[in-house]
């Protein structure tokens, strides 16, 4: 396994360490449940630095950019950031990023880590027709993720930024704990909060002063639970190559007043499935459980847990597009009543 720049200070923090896309990272410190609420009441810190960093830059980085992407990058200022999607040629899904534009020309774009190799690929395939430069700082970069309703206040005694100028979506240069930092008011929790990109040997003293300050470490089990009430997806659960965005709660960063790859694919294929929230009445659904609807098989969840803030067990799961309530889940071969719930489960903020 690979280890992050943080990989002793998980251990001295008694982080229990699990590999995930390669990487050696910490499932948990003290429980999922207690770092999990941490982060909805107060402050949660996650080393996310096996996620994967690619810069673009050119004359044509714009161009390049609104082919290889399903949102509209033309709408990004210097200084913001979007949630988007490489989209492939079939109208599928080959990964969800967040792209962040630095300068006129320069721009970071945030991928999976289990996708890295495959979207680097994807990449410099199509920037063959582009006068566009692409550069992997994987390696170079390591990501910590700030999240929580006191996020801001605990980050503000350590930066050199005025901070409540800083709105959702903002990504601007500072220094956190003397270091220099690339901060970005961007999450994946559902919650306010900043994710710090910094050097390798960087990382640690500025993980170990937001401790000091406040922030409890938290593990990939509270990062999937916390994603799971707001309702994001998770690449290779919720989003796959087969999956076409516009039958998704995600369509809305399609852009089909723009041209992109595969978009003519994506408008041509009929929805034959929408995914949905349920709420079990009893039980912990999973992934790969089946949905039922008058004992009839009708979905699947995609990904399932238990939710901490609702105190019961939670899915999201694709549905046949025709399919009709009540829904049931099939939980160790007994059919447990689900309700439909909107996403997000919680109130984003």
């Amino acid at each position: 396994m690979r280890k992050t720049p943080l990989y002793e200070a998980h251990l001295r923090h008694g982080g229990r360490l699990v590999e995930f896309a390669g990487y050696a990272l910490p499932l948990q410190y003290t429980s999922i449940l207690e770092e999990h609420l941490a982060v909805r009441r107060e402050a949660g810190l996650f080393d996310v630095s096996h996620m994967g960093e690619f810069w673009v830059r050119g004359k044509e980085a714009l161009a390049f950019l609104q082919w290889a992407t399903a949102n509209d990058a033309g709408k990004l200022k210097v200084g913001r950031a979007q949630y988007s999607m490489l989209p492939n040629e079939r109208g599928g899904v080959v990964d969800d990023i967040y792209l962040y534009r630095l300068g006129e020309e320069e721009y970071l774009m945030v991928v999976n880590a289990a996708n890295i190799a495959k979207d680097l690929a994807h990449l410099q395939a199509l920037a063959k027709g582009f006068r566009v430069e692409l550069e992997d700082a994987s390696e170079r970069t390591a990501l910590l993720a700030l999240q929580g309703p006191k996020a801001a206040s605990l980050l503000q005694g350590l930066t050199d930024q005025d901070l409540s100028q800083k709105r959702k979506n903002d990504v601007f240069r500072a220094r956190v704990a003397g270091r220099p930092a690339l901060l970005a008011r961007t999450g994946y929790t559902g919650e306010d909060g900043f994710e710090l990109f910094l050097a390798p040997e960087d990382a640690e003293p500025v993980f170990l002063a937001l401790v000091e300050a406040g922030a409890r470490p938290a593990g990939l089990g509270a990062r999937d639970s916390l994603r799971l009430e707001a309702g994001f997806p998770l690449y290779g659960h919720e989003l796959t190559e087969e999956t076409n965005p516009l039958c998704t709660p995600w369509a809305w960063v399609v852009k089909l007043d723009k041209d992109f790859l595969g978009k003519e694919a994506m408008r041509a294929r009929a929805c034959r499935e929408r995914l949905v929230g349920l709420i079990l009445e009893a039980g912990i659904p999973r992934e790969g459980y089946r949905v039922l609807s008058g004992g009839r098989p009708v979905g699947r969840v995609t990904s399932g847990g238990y939710s901490p803030l609702l105190e019961k067990g939670i899915a999201l799961a694709y549905v046949e597009e025709g399919a009709e309530g009540p829904f049931a889940v099939e939980v160790r071969g007994r059919a447990v009543p689900a309700a439909l719930s909107p996403l997000p489960f919680v109130p984003l903020k």
